[in-house]
């Protein structure tokens, strides 16, 4: 095999779905990461697993972030793992069961995670990082008038609307310009010289290659099967090539690191080759002419779990339903759709919609998160592990979340509702991504302001019971679900229940009166 035949790549999900769209705490840096690291491995009780306590001690007392925040960043990590249904399922149940903030507490504690990933994963939140050159003279949207953003909180907004999480290119510039320090951060404390540099000679052991998978795969020859970078690495010629010594069953971090500049490429997956070689989705039903601006392309024919990507664009006036297993699982791009009304009933990874205006969509249950980044007059309808909303204008979101919706600066008159519709099998799709009906955190937002100011809160409302009206989705398909499967809120019910009892008073008085024809 010819040398550096294999092909490395940045993963999408840890930061479509791991990166916080907005600005990281200043404190997530090299210098305090690096005291985090010493930490972690001369601390009892945080090395290999750190649990929630460890993490808010450290989070709180040394890198000044309030306590709800870095549950956030704790939680959003979990979100991003690959645990069954079956265990996300057990364990809204068990946060179920906590009435106090003590009992809440002790639950959180059970959580833990690697720490060397999550390492990686603080690290990772610095993609969205202002840079005050380019957010005083980068490209602006929407309108080349608006002027330049001069406060803290004007610069969180703007980074808020051109965040990169989807942006391939970014995640492989990324990759290639911090990769010193991200092996840095799993190299053990006594392989750094006393000033914290790494030695010439330094070494990476196989368990920190393996927390390294959480941001790079690849495949030995283009086309071929896609794994992980500690078993591709696993294999005799590329091994060599890595730098592994079978007799300190180690890699040398500088060969390593040498490998891997010259093996990293965009990833295959991503959403630049979907959109330029991405198979059109197809529809039951369509209009020409009306959708021939809309593109609307998939990978799941070629991409493994993980990568699966829907992107549909500029969908224009058009009513779009679709139910079908090339959804399932997949990452789904809204791109500026306007005067829509898109159902997508199927369980999802992930959601974002980008720029969409006077459009109605509606979602089957998604696993980790739906993400709403400048967009006008849009109403969403979903049931997700996490919701974010940032730099959008009179949208309206009916949500049921076991997480408490994130809303992020720029937001201009929002309103939260709860989940409010239901179609046949919402109840087997929600169990398949391991959402549960409880807990129900749609009504409970956290507010994300710039760094060192208040958070607005003028920027969103609950939605009055008064003005609650149940969604008719308006399809037929199999399945059991003949109703909302859940409660709704108890204001809400009576809201509907007095409307309905108006109703058949109404007609009990029609029928009552012996009208004649």
């Amino acid at each position: 095999m010819e040398k550096h035949t294999a092909c490395v790549w940045p993963r999408l999900e840890p930061f479509l779905i791991g990166v916080l769209p907005v600005s990281p705490p200043s404190k997530y840096n090299m210098h305090y990461l690096r005291k985090m690291v010493c930490y972690v491995r001369n601390r009892d009780g945080c090395f290999p697993r750190l649990g929630w306590h460890m993490w808010r001690h450290i989070a709180c007392g040394k890198l000044q972030l309030a306590e709800e925040l870095a549950w956030v960043y704790f939680e959003t990590f979990d979100l991003l793992m690959p645990h069954s249904a079956e265990r996300r399922l057990e364990w809204a149940e068990a946060l179920s069961q906590c009435h106090t903030p003590k009992e809440l507490d002790r639950q959180r504690g059970k959580l833990s995670v690697d720490t060397l990933q999550f390492l990686l994963f603080l690290y990772l939140q610095q993609l969205n990082r202002i840079s005050l050159r380019t957010s005083l003279i980068g490209e602006e949207w929407p309108s080349p008038r608006s002027r330049s953003p001069s406060s803290s909180s004007e610069r969180e907004t703007k980074i808020s609307s051109q965040n990169k999480n989807w942006d391939d290119q970014a995640h492989l510039t990324f990759i290639h310009t911090h990769l010193p320090e991200i092996l840095e951060l799993l190299v053990e404390p006594g392989q750094l010289s006393d000033s914290g540099q790494i030695l010439r000679d330094s070494q990476l052991t196989p368990e920190a290659l393996e927390s390294l998978s959480l941001l790079l795969e690849g495949s030995a020859n283009p086309g071929r099967t896609v794994h992980p970078i500690h078993k591709l690495l696993s294999r005799a010629p590329l091994q060599a090539q890595a730098g592994f010594s079978k007799l300190n069953r180690t890699y040398s971090l500088q060969q390593l690191q040498g490998f891997l500049r010259k093996t990293l490429c965009p990833n295959p997956f991503g959403i630049s080759i979907c959109s330029q070689s991405g198979k059109k989705l197809a529809w039951a039903l369509q209009v020409e002419g009306i959708l021939k601006k809309a593109k609307i392309f998939r990978n799941s024919h070629t991409a493994p779990p993980g990568s699966r990507l829907v992107l549909m664009s500029q969908v224009c006036k058009q009513t779009l339903a679709k139910d079908s297993e090339k959804l399932n699982n997949a990452n789904v791009k809204l791109h500026r759709c306007s005067d829509a009304f898109i159902y997508l009933l199927s369980p999802l990874r992930s959601v974002t919609l980008d720029k969409c205006r006077n459009t109605t969509v509606v979602l089957g249950p998604v696993g980790t998160s739906v993400h709403i980044q400048s967009c006008e007059n849009v109403r969403v309808v979903c049931a997700a592990g996490r919701l974010t909303v940032g730099t959008s204008f009179q949208c309206t979101i009916h949500t049921l979340t076991p997480t408490r919706p994130l809303l992020l600066p720029g937001n201009v008159s929002l309103t939260l509702g709860p989940f409010h519709t239901y179609y046949p099998i919402l109840e087997d799709h929600m169990a398949s991504v391991g959402l549960a009906v409880v807990p129900n955190l749609w009504d409970q937002p956290l507010l994300f302001g710039a760094e060192g100011s208040a958070p607005d809160t003028s920027g969103y409302r609950i939605l009055p019971p008064s003005e609650f009206y149940p969604l008719v989705i308006p399809f037929q398909m199999d399945g059991d679900n003949c109703e909302i499967p859940w409660s709704l809120p108890e204001e809400y019910q009576k809201a509907v229940e007095s409307r309905e009892q108006t109703v058949q008073e109404w007609q009990k008085t029609v029928k009552d009166t012996h009208l004649n024809k």
